[in-house]
């Protein structure tokens, strides 16, 4: 997060125009630089509107679909809870699918099997871990199956750039690569689609006057997810730094994923991502029977967090057991028996990367 001088000129504007939300000047100047950047990766255009967080991002772009209430939505079972719960709040029913062995994302494959066994009507895939998606398979999937693909691309920023058909979804929060605190990002090629998320971030309250509904009157009602002028301001101020964060966040995963490649008995196995991209956290399964119970006991005792990120799974959730599936989920339950999280942000330093070394090394040596 940026230090509160490099905020004090961005509060500073919103004290001289006294606007503090609502689609304020600093709101529309976020989203037309980050439009600018999205616009590079998908010419010739794209649109994008800023949201309080990406959980309602992602119920918005589902509302903004205009599916028959009860629709069924894919998603994976390996996601953190937000997924599903913006698919129930979007007053539709999440059905969970497993995942690519290799890259645990849910793929046009995986989606297309579920199809044929079941009714979907709209997909919502996850940049797990940051991994982006290959959109031009998500296209043709669309094309052969005429089902929207929203993906949640949350901790995706800075690697899921291609939008395709798809609509995009990322999270600005303070644990991201690109953080405003709290925030989020929709996306999309589709103007119409965007227009409407941006209306039902306002209660959905018409402003536009040639629509068809008078100017201040809600043809569909939405809620308040706004992004004020201090989240904006924040965003603002981490974009002046964006290019700088993100090269260190790529070269940290990679000198820490080397290191622990190095550790006799660890034997990691990564997920299959693209080398380059913008990591928020560091994942990897310890598939050795008890590894990764040792890891969390070795590590506590030396004061350090653990993590098993996106765990339980969605169904393992008390709130989600109910919930259909398409098919069995054998896979989501073997990453799910091994899937270690280490820390990973911006404070790292050297020493902290060997105490963390140390503690994985002895937990990975013998063991009776």
């Amino acid at each position: 997060m940026p230090s509160a001088e490099a905020l004090a000129p961005w509060l500073k504007r919103i004290d001289q125009s006294r606007w503090y939300s609502n689609f304020g000047p600093l709101c529309r100047e976020l989203e037309g630089k980050l439009g600018t950047m999205f616009e590079q990766q998908n010419p010739p255009q794209v649109h994008l509107t800023t949201v309080s967080n990406a959980t309602l991002g992602l119920e918005l772009a589902l509302m903004a679909l205009d599916l028959e209430p009860g629709a069924r939505v894919l998603i994976p079972a390996l996601t953190f809870v937000a997924t599903a719960t913006a698919v129930v709040r979007a007053g539709l029913v999440p059905v969970l699918t497993d995942i690519d062995p290799d890259s645990w994302l849910l793929t046009p494959a995986i989606a297309r099997a579920a199809c044929a066994s079941m009714n979907i009507s709209a997909v919502m895939p996850v940049a797990t871990f940051g991994c982006p998606h290959d959109t031009d398979e998500w296209d043709a999937f669309s094309a052969e199956t005429g089902l929207p693909v929203i993906i949640d691309a949350a901790g995706a920023f800075g690697n899921q750039w291609k939008t395709g058909s798809a609509t995009l979804v990322f999270s600005l929060h303070a644990t991201k690569s690109f953080a405003a605190g709290e925030g989020g990002l929709v996306v999309s090629k589709d103007a119409s689609l965007v227009a409407r998320v941006r209306q039902l971030s306002n209660f959905g309250i018409n402003l536009d006057p040639v629509a068809t509904t008078p100017v201040g009157q809600v043809d569909l009602p939405g809620t308040n997810a706004k992004m004020s002028e201090y989240h904006a301001a924040i965003g603002l101020a981490n974009l002046e730094r964006w290019e700088a964060l993100a090269r260190w966040r790529v070269e940290l995963f990679m000198r820490y994923r080397a290191m622990l490649d190095r550790i006799p008995g660890l034997m990691p196995v990564w997920q299959q991502a693209p080398d380059n991209i913008t990591r928020t956290l560091l994942c990897f399964r310890a598939c050795e029977t008890g590894l990764r119970e040792a890891i969390e006991v070795a590590c506590a005792a030396a004061a350090i967090d653990t993590r098993r990120w996106y765990l339980p799974l969605i169904h393992q959730h008390d709130g989600f057991t109910e919930l259909p599936m398409a098919g069995d989920l054998p896979v989501a339950h073997a990453l799910a028996g091994d899937l270690t999280g280490l820390p990973f942000h911006s404070h790292l330093a050297d020493t902290d990367l060997t105490a963390i070394a140390d503690a994985v090394e002895r937990a990975a040596g013998p063991r009776k």
